[in-house]
């Protein structure tokens, strides 16, 4: 715990965590220090000079972006000699600005606009410079607009900080210039397109590169949500007008690692408004698939799956929300009758891998260990992950990478280790318990033969050390990393590939019967698939129901297709891989005659002739099981490849959206 430093800011009194810095401090008093260049979460490196304060008893002002709080600090934000020192400021910036603010796409959301305003500057009173600098808009994600650009360094940071490294100063002093490397349009650099510098930008110098004439900040409706493209489950910020999404930023809390959202989280939703949407249901009809009206298609598929019974097989994408996980499992046991009922989750996850995890908040760990998973922005597997690690690893945290092959997170490793995993895990309890960790007879035992290398000893070190130490794990090595629970207070956390694996498990979305996998090599006479699954082929099943969003492979095969609402346009409740119930909004209406996947369930239940009811909500989070000894080794049959996973769930996203673009300029370059 963190010392609590009192202290007063323009006279309130103000209680603040020792290390915390004055804007910060202020901040949480509700004292709004003017700055341009700090960014929450992040070390001030005061370069717009604009948080300048006065410090009682100090010899004159300071940076509030980089000056910590001390007891009995006596703190004025505002003076005439620091708001003059600030118009300056802001009017030397302005002489090098297009002062465009009418026709500008950023009006409204511009930081610099903001402060202007504040100073009552209309026009700079210093000579104008112009740099008539090229725009970069050759991609479709991102325009960059250097004329615009305050040198406030705010996307060269953030994206160093998230270890893309793309962006960098070129030149020095007012004729400096953020660029990628050789000065390169941003598709030809190392650029994920996540649009981090987006999110960081203050002015109009990075924006979104179809937003010209789609509204300003202030016709823009706000609502947070959700993405449910991967396992990392984002928060989101959607801006809606008229009805639909005009864009997507990363939701999450300013200053947390968290807040990040990749280029599918970003730009996906156009998808949804696609050619390759379902909007009403179809059968299909002397081989051909035709539309044709609900009521029709669910007395079909009513029909049939009724006639089937117990040799029904229900599979599902894990990242289906709480409450629909719920109906669906009702309307399997309940009315069909079957207990062949299963998620994807199973390809590479078992129930007490998920149910099992400890809640974990990412912005504290000070020790991470990453078993087996390979997470990658470049590849966007699990990218918030690697952000987010990364992001720790720059704010002071140790990272310890354990994998059989090489990653290339490993690079911000402080140790590495390369080779089987489990038997890694298993040298680390033994430097553990070689260095004083709280004893447990029966691991004891079973590492006593265990050789210790040198980056095992090194890794039990750190461990040893740390306050909040944490270990992210792909779940077929959960049962090993959970043992080094046993020896402290170490968190372990498996890894899901979707967005709601953790929450469809702890809903009890699991198979009493077939799992998925022999559900989709046959075994059941009707076979009814949910969600945008990792399955292309036709399974071998008499009769296949298809409830999805787009017409994937899948759906062309079916007999039946019905129309399901994308999570955009869906409500409920999901559970985030770190342990903690998220809020899905509906942000726009569904598509067509679309439906949630529970609303679609309780509509069949009731042409089954046996009605289920909704949940009001349906809360997934569960206390961790107390950790118990289980040998070191790697679950056998969890060896689904998630980077397929999501490649496969994610097909009709990325192949109907600007995306598309993006995965096909990578295959030029590969």
């Amino acid at each position: 715990m963190s010392k609590t430093v009192n202290l007063t800011i323009d006279g309130k009194k103000v209680q603040a965590p020792e290390g915390t810095n004055l804007i910060d401090a202020a901040e949480s008093a509700g004292v709004h220090i003017p700055n341009l260049c700090y960014l929450k979460g992040m070390k001030g490196i005061g370069a717009c000079r604009l948080c300048l304060i006065e410090v009682e008893g100090g010899k004159g002002p300071v940076v509030g972006c980089i000056t910590k709080v001390k007891e009995g600090m006596v703190v004025k934000t505002v003076t005439d000699a620091i708001q003059d020192t600030r118009k300056f400021i802001i009017d030397l910036i302005l002489s090098m600005h297009p002062l465009d603010c009418m026709t500008c796409t950023k009006a409204g959301a511009c930081n610099l606009q903001q402060y202007a305003y504040d100073f009552e500057i209309k026009e700079s009173s210093l000579t104008r410079k112009k740099f008539g600098y090229p725009i970069d808009e050759a991609n479709p994600f991102i325009k960059r607009d250097p004329d615009y650009c305050i040198l406030c360094a705010r996307c060269v940071r953030v994206c160093r900080e998230q270890g893309t490294n793309v962006l960098d100063f070129m030149g020095r002093g007012v004729g400096a210039k953020v660029v990628t490397a050789m000065d390169k349009p941003l598709q030809e650099s190392e650029c994920t397109f996540c649009g981090s510098c987006v999110d960081a930008c203050p002015v109009n110098a990075l924006l979104e590169a179809d937003r010209w004439r789609k509204g300003r900040e202030w016709d823009y409706t706000k609502a947070a949500s959700v993405c449910m493209s991967c396992g990392n489950g984002c928060d989101i910020e959607v801006s809606l007008k008229d009805g639909g999404i005009v864009k997507i930023n990363a939701g999450a809390e300013d200053g947390s690692v968290e807040k990040y959202i990749c280029a599918i989280g970003r730009f996906g939703f156009e998808a949804g408004s696609s050619d390759a949407r379902i909007l009403a249901p179809m059968k299909r009809v002397k081989g051909e698939l035709k539309e044709t009206t609900w009521e029709d298609a669910l007395t079909v598929t009513a029909e049939k799956l009724k006639a089937a019974g117990s040799k029904a097989g229900i599979i599902s994408t894990a990242s289906i929300l709480n409450e629909d996980a719920v109906v669906l499992i009702k309307l399997a046991s309940d009315v069909i009758k079957t207990k062949n009922a299963d998620s994807s989750s199973s390809l590479y996850a078992d129930a007490n891998s998920l149910n099992s995890s400890d809640t974990v908040d990412l912005d504290s760990t000070d020790v991470i260990v990453l078993a087996g998973l390979n997470p990658s922005q470049w590849e966007r597997v699990l990218p918030a992950l690697d952000a987010g690690i990364r992001k720790r690893v720059s704010r002071g945290a140790k990272l310890i990478t354990i994998n059989s092959g090489e990653t290339r997170i490993s690079s911000a490793a402080a140790v590495s280790i390369q080779g089987d995993e489990a038997s890694a895990l298993a040298q680390i309890a033994k430097a553990l318990l070689n260095q004083g960790a709280k004893s447990f007879k029966e691991l004891e035992s079973a590492v006593s033969s265990v050789s210790v290398s040198e980056d095992g000893e090194k890794a039990a070190e750190l461990i040893l050390k740390a306050e909040n130490p944490a270990v992210f794990c792909s779940p077929s090595l959960f049962s090993a990393a959970r043992n080094l629970s046993l020896l402290g207070t170490i968190k372990v956390i498996a890894v899901p590939a979707e967005a709601n694996a953790r929450g469809v498990v702890s809903m009890g979305l699991t198979t009493g019967g077939k799992t998925f996998q022999e559900m989709i090599k046959g075994g059941v006479d009707v076979l009814y698939a949910v969600g945008e699954l990792p399955v292309t082929k036709k399974p071998d099943a008499g009769f296949l129901i298809a409830q999805t969003s787009y017409m994937t492979e899948l759906a062309k095969e079916a007999d039946i297709v019905l129309p399901a609402a994308t999570f955009l346009e869906s409500e409920g409740t999901i559970t985030g891989y770190l342990g903690k119930d998220k809020e899905v909004r509906q942000v726009i209406i569904p598509a067509g005659v679309s439906k949630q996947h529970k609303d679609i369930c309780i509509e069949l239940s009731k042409a089954m002739g046996s009605a289920v009811k909704a949940p009001a909500s349906a809360k997934g989070s569960v206390k961790a099981a107390k950790p118990s000894f289980s040998p070191f080794e790697k679950k056998a049959g969890l060896d689904a490849d998630p980077a397929a996973i999501m490649e496969s769930v994610n097909a009709s996203v990325v192949n109907h959206s600007k995306l598309l673009w993006l995965k096909e300029a990578q295959k030029a370059t590969a």
